[in-house]
Order: structure tokens, then sequence, then C-alpha cells
């Protein structure tokens, strides 16, 4: 008798395992950026902008408000106003990461925006995530992870 192959129904991503998986994909896309020049350097930023963009947009509108109404401590708090102000950050320099009189400004600009990106990966994975693993159970957070993996689809036209 010959095995049938089973097919499984993929379980919902934990919403912290998917933003880490953006988190690895933007600081692999970042390490490129710092060695493209010409036409590979602007499709890069244009990636990092996209990527970017939908990882800010899902935490902010899905993961930031269920994780800060979890966490009802001072630090946790603060901690969710320092990572809404670094996303603006971010935003803001995305543009200016763009524009350069010459390659060794590009490169100096494509430095910075890889070190505030991983500055803010960081302290989501060593502090919030904890946090949020602590406050959330493992249900609330594949809900969250369906909800956020949706919503990023939609944000990318897929």
């Amino acid at each position: 008798m010959a095995a049938t192959k089973k097919t499984a129904k993929k379980a919902p991503t934990d919403a912290i395992a998917l933003l880490k998986e953006d988190h690895k994909k933007v600081m692999e896309l970042l390490e490129s950026l710092e060695r493209a020049t010409g036409t590979r350097r602007t499709k890069l930023l244009g990636q990092i902008e996209q990527e970017l963009k939908v990882h800010t947009q899902i935490e902010e509108e899905i993961f930031y408000p269920a994780w800060r109404e979890a966490a009802r401590k001072k630090d946790d708090q603060t901690m969710y106003y320092e990572a809404v102000e670094e996303h603006n950050v971010v935003k803001t320099f995305l543009p200016e990461a763009a524009g350069g009189a010459n390659n060794e400004e590009l490169k100096a600009k494509a430095k910075v925006l890889k070190e505030l990106v991983e500055h803010h990966a960081d302290e989501e994975e060593e502090d919030m995530f904890p946090s949020a693993r602590k406050l959330l159970d493992r249900e609330e957070l594949r809900e969250l992870g369906a909800r956020m993996e949706a919503r990023k689809r939609e944000l990318m036209g897929r």
C-alpha cells in the first residue's frame, strides 16, 4: 500500500516569530545596501523602505496596542513610547538615506540607517518580546500573528 502524503495545515505564525523574521530580512537587506552601488542600491532602498513601512505599520496597528494593553507597568509604557519614536526616526531618515552627493555619503547613510534599525530590533527582541511572551499566552500570540500576516499581505498588495 502506497503511503499517502498528508497535507498539514500550517499553524498561524506567532506574532513575535513573524516580527523577528522581518527584523532578520531587513537586516540582511541593509547589509547588502552597505555594499551596493548604482541601480542595485536604488532597488535595495526601495525594498527596504517597503519592508520597514509594512513592518512598522503592523507593529503599530496590531502588535504594540495588544502588548501595551497587556503591559500596564510604567517601564513597559516607556518602552512602548520609545519604540514608536524609534519608528518615527527611521521613517524620517529613510528619504534622507536615498540622497547623497557621492558614493561615500550614501555608504555612510546606509550605515546609519542600519544602526538605527539594528538598535530598535535589538531592544524589541531583548526587552519587549520577552515581556510580551510573559503577558500574552501562546494562542493570543498566534491570533496576533495571523492578523499581522493578513495585514502584511494586504499592505504588500498580495
